[in-house]
């Protein structure tokens, strides 16, 4: 486990390959946000935004937003639930 960051915490995989799960803390109630949400690190970002559409997701954001060399989508599953699929800078 990572060491808290502002809002942040990063749960960092034991076993290489296994996913990372970053958790962020929201002051908003569940009727505001997600509980959890998700962000998906991916190298190829338009791809694997459409895999998670073609098994049913929805994209939220017209155009991925980018910040700090990060580019990302937004994108809802089939119940609402919205999550991101992020591109990391070339540096990361």
């Amino acid at each position: 486990m990572g060491e808290p960051t502002g809002p942040y915490l990063s749960l960092q995989p034991t076993t290489e390959g296994a996913p990372e799960l970053l958790l962020q803390r929201v002051p908003e109630q569940k009727r505001v946000k997600n509980r959890m949400h998700l962000d998906l690190r991916t190298k190829d970002l338009d791809a694997e935004v459409g895999r998670a559409v073609a098994v049913g997701a929805v994209i939220v954001t017209n155009e991925p937003i980018a910040e700090h060399g990060w580019r990302w989508y937004v994108l809802a599953d089939p119940d609402g639930n919205e999550f991101c699929v992020l591109q990391p800078p070339d540096d990361d």
